[in-house]
Order: C-alpha cells, then structure tokens, then sequence
C-alpha cells in the first residue's frame, strides 16, 4: 500500500497544444477497449436523454439549460470509471465494465467530499439561474420552442442568455479550477482531497491557456454530443473522461508513484 505524502507534487509545465495530445490519446484508449467505453458511454448517454425526455414531457423546458450546466459540473465525478480504465490500459491491462462502474480506489470519504462540493456547486448555479429567468420574466415556458423564442428574439431573454452563460461560465470554470486534476488524482489513495483539488487549481494557475483550451473542448465536445440527440455522447464523454487522465499524468510530476 502506498505511503501518505506529506507535500504537494510539483505541477509540469505543458505546452499549448497538450489538451489535442490527451484528446488524441482519449482516441487511442477508446479503440483499445472499444466495447466496454462504449458501453459506459450508452449508460451515461442514456441517463442523460432520459431526464430530457422527463424535462419535455412535463412542460420543464426552461430547466434544460440549467441542467446541462449541471451535467458539466458534475462531469469529473461521472469520469471516474473511466479515469479507472485509462489507468489499466496505460498498465497492460483491459478494463472490464463491472470494473468501470465500481471503482475500489473511488470509494473513499475524499470521494464524498469532492461529491459534496460539486453538489454544492450546482445548487449554487441552480440557485444563480433561478434568480435570473425571475428577473428576466414572469411567465413559465411550457413548450421549448416558446422558450427558445423568447431566448432569442426578446431583448429581456438575450440578457437573460448573457447574464446566464456568464454566471453560468464563472461557477463552471471554478469548479473545472478545482477538479480537472483532483477528480483523476484521487485514484491514487496517497493524496486526500485537499491536496487533489489544491493541486488542481495549481495545475490551471500555472498552465492557464492550455487548462483553458481544455476547458473549451471539454464543452464545445459535450455540447456536440447534446446536439446530436445525445447519441454523441456515447463516444464524446469516455473520449474525454479517458483523456482527463492523461492530462493528470502529464501534469503532475509523478514522484515515487
């Protein structure tokens, strides 16, 4: 068993192009085990157009955006069977999905309160966007053609649109701070939360163009993938989920590992 380490690890510097290099690599891993991300993928593809289909049918249209801010919040969290398959692919080894879906090296109370933050972070976001659609309308929007309408073409629902994707942009750029790197970092169970997530914000203050670049895939891609009836998110988030880990080992100076 790993011994606890009583410092912070040095953080790498990375060039521009890094996060294409983890992308690539994401690529590689997802070919390596084709059927089993992708199973992983059809899961979360799944869950994801299941609550858009309850979000449409009950007359809820107005809280998709809402919880599209949450699904990249809590994104890192959802990855970390995946962290777990790029691990075993970097050892020789072929990940199983029983494997994926119930990491051993995750189930931890540093898990938890990383968990916890994210959670408080979407109700924070959730919180924020009630207050602006209040302050942007009095009515509810029932249908979502009406409320991609009045989003569009009403001067109060562009200003709504601004002020949400600012807000919206400000918490998930804080939260992506604290978790690109602590979410693959706590794998390794000679590190507590604490540490993981200072490291994470070290890593994006020291690298923080290409961290911000990586930012931009991570939602450009997941957007894409939402875009296209959510059947892209079958290949975009094991993709990006496998390619997190690399950024972490490209980032964090491995000592003693």
């Amino acid at each position: 068993m790993n011994e606890p380490v009583t410092r912070l690890p040095d953080i790498n510097d990375i060039p521009l192009s890094a996060p294409l290099t983890w992308l690539a690599s994401g690529w590689r891993d997802f070919w390596s085990a084709p059927v089993t991300c992708s199973l992983y993928g059809i899961l979360l593809s799944g869950i994801s157009a299941g609550i858009f289909l309850v979000l449409y049918t009950t007359g809820s249209a107005s809280w998709f955006f809402v919880l599209l801010g949450g699904f990249l919040i809590a994104g890192p969290l959802l990855g970390m069977g995946l962290y777990h398959a790029a691990r075993e692919l970097s050892d020789g080894r072929k990940p199983s999905l029983s494997g994926m879906l119930w990491v051993r090296a995750a189930m931890r109370r540093d898990q938890l309160l990383l968990g916890l933050l994210i959670v408080f972070l979407y109700f924070l976001w959730t919180r924020i966007a009630q207050v602006i659609y209040a302050l942007s309308t009095p009515q509810i929007f029932r249908e979502p053609q009406a409320f991609l309408t009045f989003m569009l073409t009403d001067p109060a629902g562009q200003t709504m649109a601004l002020s949400g994707i600012l807000t919206g942009g400000v918490v998930a750029f804080c939260n992506f701070s604290l978790t690109a790197i602590s979410a693959p970092m706590l794998l390794d169970r000679r590190f507590d939360v604490f540490m993981a997530m200072a490291t994470s914000v070290r890593a994006v203050n020291r690298n923080f163009y290409p961290m911000f670049l990586w930012a931009v895939l991570i939602t450009g891609l997941t957007a894409l993938g939402v875009l296209t009836a959510f059947l892209g998110l079958i290949i975009v988030f094991p993709v990006i989920g496998l390619a997190s880990w690399h950024a972490y080992v490209a980032l964090v100076r491995q000592q003693g590992a």
